[in-house]
């Protein structure tokens, strides 16, 4: 996500630090790297030079050219800035205590809505504890409705149709009708899309609008369409008065121009990004922990709701327990796999993380051929694991060479992959007792020092 804008902002960035004073055409210089860097990322132009104006403004009224550490002060003041034009602070969706709550989902065709209804239906029943109902109103492509239902089936949430009614007003009256009488707390609609915004679709919208009083309208924009996104945005704002944008396939979207762009031109919050395929692939966005990815500090606390979400904390604290007794086997090392692949691709994981933190531990810029052959490393590591007995999971010492031809043939793999994945095994138990000893390698001990002082110093502040 936004790696080519992070990279080329790590490279603006990259003569200043060290430096113990800096000049005015230093930062003149520094500040055209950016330039350039947002609008090949597909940024407005406008809000370009304003938000270059903005830092320019702030760095010498704060004496950035004398200060101690001019490269931190630039940072912080480019990161300030970007969390403005990213929306400030995160919004959440707003409800009233009339139920049903109706939720318009609007966009151009092809832009996701109607998945993007789907992994909203699943939000807002597995993490917001609100019962919802999804409808299409979309009576002018068959395969709108049928994706729809296909979507609510595999979810098990509940949706209304009425394949007599080919009017969208109606339809949408007999599913609010229908939450009203059944207790649906929310109602979400996904409505009919066009290839570009046309006159017809926009005054169906506000006949909709009108007539159910929506407490929310979402945008549902592709961001990998950049400007085009924001345009069309910008458009439907106009016409409807949109509470809030959703930004899809962020997951794919290397520039971020419309993440960017969108709450500047139609003055309403990204409320939630779609960050893959899966039905829960859906994160709501804070502008914050956004800034942060995009200038390689990472996202821990991103990192850390998402594994909480998905870790077994049973299990977590099994593990602990014989990491403690130095009982590790290969049948854990199998089911921390499994664990972590719950998580999503090893890339998506790291992409979490600060650029610093992976470098301290000699992991470098990591392109998307490595993070696919680390995700197939890790297929083959649960087959090989999977064609050992019992036994041999639970004592790796037993794997003699005839055992280890055994498990290369039932796993597909050779020997020297089997010889590999034991050899990675017993480095791992190396380090894990190193860990759980308090001897941690010097780069982690950094790492993890660095990392809890800036907690510290955070702490500090809000008391």
């Amino acid at each position: 996500m936004f790696d080519s804008l992070s990279e080329k902002l790590r490279l603006a960035f990259r003569d200043l630090r060290g430096q113990g004073k800096v000049t005015e055409a230093q930062l003149e210089t520094t500040l055209r790297e950016i330039r350039v860097a947002l609008l090949e990322a597909d940024v407005n132009f406008k809000i370009v030079r304003q938000f270059i104006d903005s830092i320019k403004e702030k760095a010498l009224g704060q004496e950035v050219l004398v200060s101690l550490n001019p490269a931190q002060q630039i940072i912080k003041i480019v990161h300030d800035q970007l969390i403005e034009l990213l929306g400030g602070t995160s919004s959440r969706l707003l409800f009233t205590q009339k139920n049903p709550n109706v939720v318009m989902i609007v966009g151009l065709q092809g832009s996701g809505k109607t998945t993007t209804s789907g992994k909203l239906a699943n939000l807002l029943y597995t993490r917001e504890n609100r019962n919802p109902l999804l409808v299409s109103a979309d009576v002018y492509r068959p395969a709108a409705r049928e994706q729809l239902r296909i979507i609510a089936r595999d979810l098990k949430r509940p949706l209304f149709e009425d394949p007599l009614v080919n009017d969208p007003l109606e339809l949408c009256r007999r599913a609010r009708r229908e939450a009203e009488l059944k207790g649906f707390d929310t109602l979400l609609i996904d409505t009919a899309g066009r290839l570009h915004v046309d006159d017809e679709l926009m005054v169906e919208l506000e006949s909709i609008k009108r007539e159910l009083l929506p407490a929310e309208i979402l945008f549902v924009a592709d961001a990998m369409t950049g400007q085009d996104a924001v345009r069309s945005a910008e458009t439907f704002h106009q016409r409807l008065g949109l509470s809030g944008v959703i930004l899809t396939k962020m997951d794919g979207d290397t520039r971020g121009g419309a993440a960017l762009s969108i709450k500047a031109v139609t003055s309403q919050p990204i409320k939630f990004i779609g960050v893959g395929e899966k039905y829960d692939a859906i994160e709501p966005f804070y502008p914050d922990r956004m800034a942060s990815r995009i200038l390689g500090m990472g996202d821990v606390l991103s990192l850390i709701e998402k594994v909480s979400a998905e870790v077994d904390q049973a299990e977590a604290e099994k593990l602990q327990e014989r990491l403690r007794r130095d009982q590790f086997t290969l049948e854990d090392f199998r089911d921390q796999l499994r664990q972590a692949k719950k998580l999503g691709s090893v890339g998506k994981f790291l992409d979490f993380l600060p650029g610093n933190l992976l470098r301290s531990v000699g992991l470098g810029k990591i392109t998307p051929e490595q993070m696919a052959e680390v995700d197939d490393q890790v297929k083959r590591t649960e087959a090989i694991i999977n064609s050992m007995t019992r036994q041999e999971r639970s004592n790796h010492r037993i794997i003699d060479g005839s055992r280890r031809k055994r498990i290369a043939r039932g796993s597909g793999t050779s020997v020297e992959a089997v010889n590999q994945l034991l050899k990675q095994y017993v480095d791992m138990r190396q380090m894990m007792r190193q860990v759980m000893s308090g001897r941690m390698p010097a780069p982690l001990q950094r790492a993890v020092g660095h990392s809890m002082n800036r907690r510290s110093k955070k702490k500090k502040r809000k008391r």
